[in-house]
C-alpha cells in the first residue's frame, strides 16, 4: 500500500493525524508530513479511514 497527499488540496487540519498518527503528522509549522509513505498492511483500515474522512479528499491510498 502506498499513501500520497495532494498538498495543493491539503489544509493540514489534522483529521488524518487524529485517526492514524503513526502515518500522518501535522507539525508546529502547521504542515502535514507523511511519516510512512508505505505503511504496513495492519494499518490499512485506519489509513483508508483517514483518506475517506479527509475534508478535502487530499489523501490517496493505492495498492
Amino acid at each position: 500500500m502506498r499513501v500520497s497527499v495532494d498538498f495543493d488540496q491539503c489544509e493540514s487540519n489534522a483529521v488524518c493525524m487524529g485517526i492514524e498518527p503513526s502515518v500522518f503528522e501535522v507539525g508546529d509549522d502547521d504542515m502535514l508530513t507523511v511519516l510512512q509513505e508505505e505503511p504496513t498492511e495492519d494499518l490499512r483500515a485506519t489509513v483508508t479511514e483517514a483518506a475517506r474522512l479527509c475534508p478535502r479528499q487530499a489523501i490517496t491510498v493505492e495498492g
